[in-house]
C-alpha cells in the first residue's frame, strides 16, 4: 500500500510556547471558530432563585452546615457576605502529617490538608460577574485571611485558591462559592514551573513573569484591561479560548503580601472581566485558580502570583491526552478583539 502525504492546501497553523510552563499550544485556523461562535444559544437551565430551601450555603440554612470557620459582616439586607467552611467532601483532612510512608518499592503520606469552601454571597442566584464591587472585594479579602491563615502552619506547603462556575467546570452546587486547598505537598508541575523561573532569573536576573508581561504591554494586542494595580491580558500562547491572567504590575512572589490597596484592585479587575465574559459569551463555565509562591517560597525574586481564568469552551481530546500539546481553535488575538468590541 502507498501512502501519501496529505497536500491540500489550508490556512497555516502556528505553534506558540508557554514561557511559564514550557508547554507548547497549537493554534489550528483551519478548525477555528470565530468568537462569535464560542456564545451559547440558550441558557443552561431555569433561572435560579434568589433563595433555595435546600441549599446549604444559603441563609438560614445553617442546621444543613458543620461548622462556619469564618463570616464576614453584612450589609444592607444582606445578614452575611460571605462565610467559610469545611468541605462536606474533604479531598484531605487536617488530622495527622504529611510524613512519607515505605511500602516497597512505594511511596505513600497521609491525606492530611485543608478543604474549605468560600460561600460568596447569601444570595442564591447571584454569580461573581453580577457582584456589586463591595461584594467581591468582600471575596477578596476572605480569600487573602484565609490564605494568610493557611500558610501560616509551616506543613501546609501549597495553598491553591479556586472557583469552578458552572457544570462543565466541575461544579456540584449552584450557589456562588469558591474552594481553598492547602496541600502537605508541592505537586511536581509546580516545582517545574519555579524551576523554569528560577532558570530565566539566574540567566537574565529578571522575573520571568515581569518580562512576559512587559512583552504583552508592548504588543498591545492581547491586552484587555489595566488598573493602578493590575494588567488583565490573553496571554501569547493562552490554552484555551478566552483564557485571561489578571497579573500585579508589582514584582510579588506571594498572594499573601497584597496591600489593601490591591486588594481593592485586584475585586474591580475581577469583576470586570468576569463580567465581560459573562455578558459575552452568555455565561459561559470557567475555572479560575490564583497562582502563588509556596509557604516556603514567599520571598523567592524570580516568582510572581498571578489569576488565571479558563473558560470552558472545548474539551480536551486524545491528541492532547497523548502529546500534553493543547490545540486552541481561536486566535488570542482575535478573542482579546471581541472582548474589548463594545456592544
Amino acid at each position: 500500500m502507498t501512502h501519501k502525504l496529505h497536500n491540500k492546501s489550508m490556512a497555516k497553523s502556528e505553534i506558540r510556547q508557554n514561557r511559564l510552563t514550557e508547554e507548547w499550544v497549537i493554534f489550528a485556523p483551519a478548525r477555528s471558530k470565530r468568537p462569535h461562535d464560542f456564545i451559547k444559544e440558550k441558557p443552561d437551565g431555569a433561572p435560579l432563585p434568589e433563595y433555595d430551601p435546600d441549599c446549604p450555603f444559603c441563609p438560614g440554612n445553617e442546621d444543613k452546615l458543620s461548622e462556619i470557620f469564618f463570616e464576614t459582616k453584612g450589609k444592607g439586607k444582606l445578614p452575611w457576605l460571605t462565610r467559610v467552611i469545611p468541605n462536606k467532601y474533604p479531598a484531605l483532612t487536617p488530622t495527622g502529617d504529611a510524613k512519607r510512608h515505605v511500602r516497597g518499592h512505594q511511596i505513600a503520606m497521609p491525606g492530611y490538608g485543608h478543604h474549605e469552601v468560600v460561600i460568596e454571597t447569601p444570595v442564591h442566584n447571584r454569580p461573581v460577574a453580577a457582584m456589586s464591587l463591595p461584594e467581591v472585594s468582600s471575596v477578596i479579602e476572605t480569600y487573602h485571611m484565609r490564605y494568610r491563615f493557611l500558610t501560616s502552619d509551616r506543613k501546609d506547603m501549597v495553598v491553591i485558591i479556586f472557583r469552578n462556575h458552572g457544570e462543565r467546570a466541575g461544579t456540584s452546587v449552584s450557589h456562588p462559592h469558591s474552594q481553598i486547598i492547602a496541600v502537605g505537598a508541592t505537586p511536581r508541575h509546580i516545582r517545574y514551573r519555579q524551576h523554569i523561573a528560577e532558570g530565566h532569573y539566574d540567566r537574565w536576573g529578571t522575573c520571568l513573569l515581569c518580562d512576559v508581561v512587559a512583552s504583552e504591554v508592548e504588543a498591545g494586542t492581547r491586552v484587555l484591561f489595566e488598573n493602578d494595580n493590575f494588567w488583565a491580558f490573553i496571554p501569547y500562547a493562552a490554552e484555551v479560548p478566552f483564557q485571561v491572567w489578571i497579573v500585579p504590575r508589582k514584582h510579588q512572589a506571594d498572594f499573601g503580601d497584597v496591600s489593601e490597596e490591591e486588594k481593592s484592585d485586584l475585586a474591580a479587575m475581577l469583576l470586570k472581566v468576569l463580567a465581560i465574559l459573562h455578558a459575552k459569551l452568555k455565561n459561559p463555565a470557567y475555572n479560575y485558580v490564583i497562582h502563588s509562591a509556596g509557604t516556603l517560597k514567599s520571598g523567592e525574586p524570580h516568582l510572581h502570583w498571578y489569576l488565571d481564568i479558563r473558560p470552558r469552551l472545548i474539551t480536551r481530546a486524545g491528541f492532547e491526552i497523548g502529546s500534553g500539546i493543547g490545540i486552541n481553535p481561536s486566535v488570542p488575538e482575535k478573542d482579546a478583539e471581541f472582548l474589548r468590541q463594545s456592544d
